[in-house]
């Protein structure tokens, strides 16, 4: 409610006529514009943890029912959601002119993994042309034999993850050449396909162009490089771990008999379609690990390797440089006569970044209303109530990625949340940012291809063939990484910083 006094002062100053005749005030048509753009003077209050909890909670609903009762586009309920949420910090006091600062300010903190984001998408479709991908393949798929399949196919998978930056284009390429050769060696369909998913995965939390890894480090407000040493500590030992069971799981399978004509066809199609020297076609890939290991910035690394690979595309493949180059906004599918083959080749460009980076730049904005209006500081109050511990709070973590999962279907939206969620307590607690994007991703990226209803988890099991509940028991490296990254949190192993006792209690 405005002050009458406060009110008549600000007509004054505006320029309208304020005679004490209330009537002659109300008949002036300025005086609608005054109330509608009389800036709001007064502070705006910190929601309840009930209206918390309703607020977020609603939020939670929408994506819910509207991703799987009536299968509405992402995008479309998060501006439902960013709805809601301004409804509800109008409700506390905050003028619509806080409100969009509050989302603008979310965004900018995150303008230089959006940098990234676009160069994700051109280096990856230069690679494809370039012939990089195509020669990992190639060689790649020479290694295998029957007792090392389960194996070198996991390592094969996580290096092509690694390369592309995407999980889900290698379950649908070399996840399905695995599955075929696979069952003609007689090993279990959900044991081949636990494989093909453990190796995507790790490729694809590991890879310095995956998605789902420069949004985490994006979210957590840290360096993607640090972002990236920081999982180290946990995923090489998870990785590790399940290499080792799938060599183990692999002996009993030696004497299989190994159906290499899927092999012959696609390492043909290869062949024929781009010239595969390695020392040259692997140029940019080799350029891009050696300058991300020397810590230069990434959009420097991933400007230089996309350079190099379009040099190599047009001077030694002999494509046209006007094909190139317009790749690089939109590839298309390629011409090798094998369908899962081209659609992996016609990966990447800018536009192929385009619905995760909207999504993104909606649920930060989102993500800034809930947690500069105080939602997100409330319900993280009731939660951080109850945990005492470094260890807890990372266990806790990872425990809300994995069930945002199971409420959302969607790790994308469950990496953001998660992250301004838990932020600013890591942040209290003098905790490397690093440690927070970890935990997220061990939450949201590795679980989210073990549940049935996640985009993840549908597009597996379709592409596969195999239920998800059939590979879940052998998708070692998805859940290990969990356990792996509590326990070492407990030992305070891992936490990147001396000064931190993982048996430490909290302080509030």
């Amino acid at each position: 409610m405005l002050k009458p006094l406060l009110f008549y002062n600000y007509l004054e100053n505006s320029g309208v006529n304020t005679t004490p005749e209330l009537s002659k005030i109300l008949l002036q048509p300025q005086l609608f514009i005054c109330w509608a753009t009389m800036p709001d003077t007064t502070s705006p209050s910190t929601p309840s943890p009930a209206q918390a909890i309703l607020c977020f909670g609603v939020v939670i609903a929408i994506i819910v029912i509207g991703l799987f009762l009536f299968a509405i586009d992402l995008h479309s309920l998060m501006f439902l959601c960013l709805i809601w949420a301004t409804v509800n910090a109008r409700l506390l006091g905050h003028s619509s002119a806080g409100i969009r600062q509050l989302m603008s300010s979310a965004i900018s903190r995150a303008l230089p993994a959006i940098y990234i984001f676009i160069l994700i998408g051109m280096v990856i479709a230069s690679f494809m042309h370039s012939g990089t991908i195509a020669t990992l393949m190639y060689f790649g798929l020479d290694w295998l034999s029957p007792g090392s399949f389960l194996a070198v196919g996991m390592l094969l998978c996580a290096l092509m993850s690694m390369a592309t930056g995407t999980a889900w284009g290698t379950a649908g390429t070399l996840g399905v050449v695995f599955i075929g050769i696979g069952g003609t060696m007689g090993i279990p369909l959900p044991i081949v396909a636990g494989m093909v998913v453990c190796g995507a995965t790790f490729g694809d939390k590991m890879s310095p162009i995956s998605d789902t890894t420069n949004l985490a480090a994006m979210s957590a407000e840290t360096d993607l490089y640090r972002h990236i040493y920081s999982m180290l500590f946990t995923t090489a030992p998870s990785f590790l771990l399940a290499l080792i069971i799938f060599t183990l799981i692999g002996l009993g399978y030696a004497d299989g008999d190994f159906g290499g004509e899927e092999i012959g066809t696609i390492r043909q199609a290869l062949s024929d379609t781009y010239l595969l020297y390695p020392l040259i076609s692997l140029i940019p890939i080799f350029l891009l690990a050696i300058l991300s290991i020397r810590r230069v910035p990434a959009e420097i690394t991933m400007s230089l390797s996309v350079l190099a690979a379009v040099i190599i595309a047009v001077a030694y493949q002999g494509q046209s440089p006007v094909a190139v180059l317009n790749a690089l906004w939109e590839n298309t599918p390629g011409s090798t006569g094998i369908d899962s083959l081209n659609d992996l080749l016609g990966r990447g460009g800018i536009s192929s970044m385009s619905w995760t980076l909207m999504l993104a730049l909606m649920a930060l904005a989102l993500g800034g209303i809930l947690h500069g209006a105080g939602f997100l500081s409330v319900l993280l109050a009731g939660i951080i109530s109850r945990v005492q511990r470094v260890a807890t709070l990372i266990a806790t973590t990872i425990c809300s990625g994995f069930v945002g999962n199971l409420a959302m279907g969607e790790a994308y939206i469950s990496i953001i949340l998660t992250c301004q969620l838990f932020r600013c307590k890591y942040e209290d607690q003098g905790m490397d940012k690093a440690l927070l994007s970890r935990s997220v991703e061990e939450g949201s990226t590795l679980t989210t291809g073990l549940i049935p209803w996640t985009t993840t988890g549908a597009f597996y099991a379709a592409t596969l063939g195999v239920p998800v509940l059939d590979y879940v028991p052998f998708a070692f490296f998805n859940y290990l990484n969990a356990f792996v990254s509590i326990t070492m949190a407990a030992l305070g192993i891992g936490l990147l910083s001396r000064k931190i006792d993982s048996s430490r209690q909290l302080t509030d």
